[in-house]
């Protein structure tokens, strides 16, 4: 690609590619991952893996992350695997891509804490007292494929940044007495990132753009205290304080650096945020005003599958999972940015494509969203 490149094609994808998809059950009960299992499938050339591989070859997209793709080897190995002997090559007729730049840094999600974060009583037992839910390390990993350069020596990550760090963070509380859920010394230490928050600079052509990218935990699969939703609250918030010049100055770095984004590149924030506006048990505030911030462009994708998914529900056209929800989201800046197109890969039941999003054994129970970008700069 030249340096005349200013239109691009970018998107996110939760491949489900965590451990439990593989795993062989036994009357519905299976077994706890040991982060083996996702080097089994690549190995065997499991069919969930290579309708992924399809599906990304049918949209095409010059950029995508993808969340829930597990680190398990430093050398990410893995995802070289996927990359050259499955997206490298055609599925099912499909015209191979080629992804020369990635990028899969460490996340917290296994990372275990010396502490009793879900107070059942026994510390440092994962998954429920990891840094981040996980079963082993690496677990519900994040990665970057780019057909772009990858600006690698000023790649931002912010794995370690303290949640108590954050002003008028939503820390948990019991309901009954309102006091604190997790106690001053364990609250000190806690880490915001369920996995991580990662702002990325690729060239195209001669400008730089900064992909902001995260996949916070979800709201649920807690208690009345809501952890997990004050959590989720504060991952998405993180964002739209790092966007706003006014408020990101207590933002510091793994290597120590504050502040936000670089307001002269333009930026896209991408990822699972396991969050939606409209629906679902999460707190929505963060996610509604991250969606209405001056800064952030709101293309709104949607798909004939998803509307005819749920075919009463007035929001299902915009929902980007099988369990209808909104929650997957590619997020550009103003006025860095102008939205060509906009999609979510959910073909409709009269498709070819449809057996790809049968369920989520299919491929995956989110869907691909993808949008045309013309860079501005």
């Amino acid at each position: 690609m030249g340096n005349h490149i200013k239109t691009f094609r970018i998107a996110t994808f939760n491949v489900s590619m965590e451990a439990l998809n593989y795993l062989p059950y036994n009357k519905g009960v299976s077994p706890n991952p040991t982060g083996q299992e996702l080097p089994q499938a690549l190995k065997s050339e499991h069919p969930q893996i290579k309708n992924i591989a399809e599906i990304i070859q049918r949209v095409n997209p010059d950029i995508i992350v993808l969340n829930e793709f597990d680190r398990v080897d430093q050398n990410q190995g893995n995802l070289s695997i996927f990359i050259e002997q499955f997206l490298h090559q055609s599925q099912q007729g499909q015209k191979a891509v080629h992804y020369p730049y990635r990028y899969q840094g460490p996340v917290n999600s296994g990372l275990v804490s010396p502490f009793d974060l879900n107070h059942n009583g026994r510390q440092g037992q994962l998954p429920q007292d990891g840094y981040g839910f996980g079963y082993f390390l690496g677990h519900y990993g994040m990665a970057l494929l780019s057909k772009f350069p990858i600006k690698e020596r000023q790649i931002r990550t912010f794995q370690r940044f303290k949640w108590a760090d954050m002003p008028n963070a939503l820390a948990p509380m019991h309901p009954n007495t309102q006091t604190p859920w997790y106690e001053h010394k364990v609250w000190s230490q806690l880490r915001l990132s369920s996995k991580s928050h990662w702002d990325i600079p690729i060239l195209i052509g001669q400008s730089t753009i900064q992909l902001l990218i995260s996949h916070p935990t979800p709201p649920v699969f807690d208690g009345p205290e809501r952890r997990n939703a004050c959590r989720n609250h504060d991952e998405i918030r993180f964002w739209y304080d790092y966007i706003s010049t006014d408020k990101c100055g207590y933002i510091y770095d793994d290597n120590g650096h504050y502040g936000g984004i670089t307001p002269e590149h333009g930026f896209v924030i991408l990822g699972d945020l396991n969050a939606c506006a409209n629906e679902g048990d999460g707190l929505t505030g963060s996610i509604q005003s991250l969606l209405s911030h001056p800064q952030i462009i709101d293309s709104k994708p949607e798909s004939l599958g998803a509307k005819a998914h749920s075919p009463n529900n007035p929001f299902a056209k915009n929902h980007t999972s099988d369990w209808r929800m909104r929650a997957d989201y590619v997020l550009p800046s103003k006025p860095h940015f102008t939205v060509n197109a906009s999609g979510v890969f959910w073909p409709s039941k009269n498709s070819s494509a449809h057996h790809l999003v049968l369920n989520r054994a299919s491929a995956s129970d989110h869907r691909l969203v993808w949008l045309d970008l013309t860079l501005n700069q």
